[in-house]
């Protein structure tokens, strides 16, 4: 089985994350994308309200494609969502035929020498790196100190969790930005609308 983890705080989750693991399925022929909400994210603040209805929001989101699979896994552990943790318990649960893959985007993959254990955790897996629209960067750096990826060639989707926040505090439309389920989610339980939700 060839596996691929998208791992990130959601909040929410928008049609940009969905366009960028639907090119990850097509482009490198995985089985399973398995979507990993961060319980507590360590780079970030995060309201602790937040964490179920971030999950449940990728769960609504990802429901209709049979490849996308999610996992509570940082959230059985509670403590903070570590990439090289979960990498480690996922090679305990599937039986995968190569190096799991990770999805990422080029803000944190240039900061990756920072993450928990980054030495240990770059080689449980193999990165797919998305890249922002007219975005120069220079990564061979961290080729050169043993992290293996690729560039994904995506064309750039101009759709953020922060812009989606700030939208719905303000009272303006995110139709076509996230799924139908997801907006009605947000809707129903009238997230995002009084406080900077994190």
């Amino acid at each position: 089985m060839k596996l691929c983890i998208f791992s990130g705080t959601f909040n929410p989750i928008h049609k940009a994350h969905l366009k960028m693991a639907e090119y990850a399925l097509k482009h490198y022929g995985f089985d399973k994308i398995i979507f990993i909400p961060a319980y507590k994210p360590p780079h970030k603040n995060y309201d602790t309200n937040m964490c179920i209805h971030r999950f449940n929001m990728v769960k609504l989101a990802i429901q209709h494609n049979p490849h996308f699979e999610i996992s509570d896994i940082e959230y059985k552990r509670e403590g903070k969502s570590y990439s090289y943790l979960t990498a480690l318990e996922l090679y305990k649960h599937y039986k995968t035929e190569e190096k799991i893959n990770f999805i990422i985007g080029t803000d944190a993959f240039e900061k990756i020498e920072s993450w928990y254990e980054a030495d240990k955790f770059k080689k449980l897996v193999d990165f797919i790196v998305f890249i922002r629209e007219n975005e120069v960067v220079n990564l061979e750096h961290l080729r050169e100190k043993g992290y293996n990826f690729k560039i994904a060639e995506m064309p750039f989707v101009d759709i953020s969790s922060t812009e989606l926040r700030e939208r719905i505090k303000y009272g303006k439309t995110i139709n076509n930005l996230v799924t139908k389920e997801v907006e009605e989610y947000i809707n129903k339980y009238e997230l995002y609308k009084n406080t900077e939700m994190a």
